[in-house]
């Protein structure tokens, strides 16, 4: 009776560690991440109108620019400014320069997922990818609360093999969000809570460090 109790209890025991092993593992698709072909971009996330380019804003606004934005450069970019677009920020407004002319529709530009690229950059540090996949791949990262629009300074795309689609990722800091392009978003909630954006934040300072 003792010896079937003990096995009881170790079979018992081993299907909750299996459990456990199962429920901390990355939802769909992000389980893939660590071995797939992963590529990271520093998006610009909003192109004003060239009509909206001289229209007066008040004192310390930067023009043309939807107010998240406005909000998110004027809270420090939240420790994020080499996500900020190049020529974007007003003189002496966090070191920026003058904001460039939108690009006219002859001009053709690198875009992923319509925003136009600033840089990119292949992700092969396991670690990082390790990192992202705990991120993006738990629904107790994410909240119900986000702003209502979507203008993304990252992107992510990721092969889980040769010849698979890709997964396409849209992360905006400024509208606190996240949101899939191509395949079914897992989870119910979108919205990035405080530690979310912390370690996301801290992702793309390894990934485009301060200053480059």
């Amino acid at each position: 009776m003792l010896r079937t109790t003990s096995g009881l209890l170790g079979t018992t025991l081993l299907l909750a560690f299996t459990a456990m092993g199962c429920a901390s593992s990355p939802a769909a698709p992000f389980d893939t991440l660590k071995t797939a072909n992963l590529t990271a971009f520093r998006l610009q996330n909003y192109e004003p109108p060239q009509q909206q380019a001289a229209t007066p804003t008040a004192p310390g606004q930067i023009p043309g620019l939807p107010p998240q934005i406005q909000q998110w450069v004027q809270q420090g970019a939240q420790g994020l400014q080499q996500l900020i677009p190049p020529g974007l920020l007003p003189p002496g407004m966090l070191g920026g320069a003058a904001a460039p002319a939108a690009p006219t529709p002859a001009q053709q530009v690198p875009r992923f997922e319509g925003f136009r690229i600033l840089g990119q950059t292949q992700v092969i540090d396991s670690d990082l990818k390790d990192k992202l996949a705990d991120v993006l791949g738990h629904e107790g990262n994410f909240q119900a609360a986000h702003a209502n629009c979507l203008y993304a300074e990252m992107g992510l795309s990721f092969q889980s093999g040769p010849g698979a689609m890709p997964n396409n990722v849209l992360i905006s800091f400024s509208c606190n969000q996240v949101q899939a392009r191509n395949f079914a978003w897992p989870f119910p909630n979108t919205g990035m809570k405080p530690d979310t954006v912390k370690e996301l934040s801290d992702i793309v300072n390894k990934l485009w460090p301060p200053g480059t």
